[in-house]
C-alpha cells in the first residue's frame, strides 16, 4: 500500500539585499516576490527607496522552475520561483514560515545591535506568504504592505497575533486582475469582522509595483513610540 511520508531536510535559501547590514540601519524591509519571479530581479523595484539607513531584503522562494514559453527550450526561457502550490501545501507553508523566521533572525544579528523598524511587503503570491507568516510567527512586524493580492481564506485572522499587531496596508492598481474590487471588498469585510484596522491604497494601473506609490509609503515610514 502506498503511504506518504515527510522528512525535514536542510537546504540553502537565496536572498538579495540593496546593501550590506550595519549598525546604522534604522529600517529593515523584507520584500516577498510574486509567482514566477526571482528575488534578484524583484528587488530592483526597490532600489529607488534604498538608503544607507533602509536595508531592503528580498527572500527568494524555495522552489525554482523554468517558466514555460511555447516554442522555446529551457535553455532559452526565464527561471522563476514559487512559494507554494496546492501540492503538499501545508508542508510548504511551514517551511516558508521557518525560512522567514530564520532569515529575519540572521539579518537582525548582522546589524551589530541596531533595532530597526520592520516592514514586510508581499507582492502577488508573496501576499499569501507574508499573511501566513504573520499568522504563525513571533516576530514583531511594525508594518505589513500587502500589494496586488488578498489575504488567503485559510488565514485565521482571529488568531494571527503578528498580523493583528501590525500596521496593515493593502495596495492595488485599479485594473489589477489579482485584486479586483470584489476581492478587496471581501477582504475588507473579513478584516472589519475581525476588528483589524487597515489602510487601503490604490493607483491607476494593473498588477505591478508602482514606483510613485512605493516612494510615498517609504517616505511615510513607520511611526515610533
Amino acid at each position: 500500500m502506498r503511504r506518504e511520508h515527510h522528512l525535514p531536510v536542510s537546504r540553502t535559501a537565496r536572498y538579495f539585499t540593496t546593501g550590506d547590514p550595519h549598525a546604522g540601519v534604522r529600517e529593515l524591509w523584507f520584500v516577498c516576490h510574486g509567482y514566477g519571479q526571482l528575488a534578484g530581479r524583484f528587488i530592483r523595484h526597490f532600489e529607488s527607496i534604498a538608503t544607507p539607513e533602509r536595508l531592503i531584503v528580498a527572500p527568494e522562494a524555495l522552489s525554482r522552475f523554468y517558466v514555460e514559453v511555447p516554442g522555446k527550450t529551457h535553455a532559452d526561457t526565464h527561471v522563476g520561483a514559487s512559494w507554494m502550490t496546492r501540492e503538499d501545501r501545508l508542508s510548504d507553508i511551514e517551511d516558508n514560515v521557518e525560512y522567514l523566521d530564520a532569515l529575519y533572525a540572521y539579518v537582525l544579528a548582522s546589524l551589530d545591535g541596531a533595532s530597526p523598524t520592520f516592514t514586510a511587503l508581499g507582492f502577488s503570491q508573496g501576499v499569501a506568504t507574508v499573511a501566513r507568516w504573520l499568522e504563525r510567527t513571533n516576530v514583531h512586524v511594525d508594518r505589513a504592505l500587502l500589494w496586488g493580492s488578498t489575504i488567503p481564506a485559510d488565514v485565521d485572522l482571529a488568531a494571527a497575533r503578528a498580523l493583528r499587531a501590525t500596521r496593515l496596508t493593502a495596495i492595488a492598481g485599479t485594473a489589477d486582475e489579482h485584486a479586483t474590487p470584489d476581492m478587496l471588498a471581501a477582504q475588507n469585510a473579513r478584516l472589519t469582522t475581525n476588528g483589524i484596522a487597515y489602510e487601503r491604497v490604490s493607483f491607476n494601473g494593473s498588477h505591478r509595483i508602482d514606483r510613485e506609490v512605493l516612494g510615498r509609503l517609504a517616505a511615510e515610514g513607520v511611526p515610533t513610540a
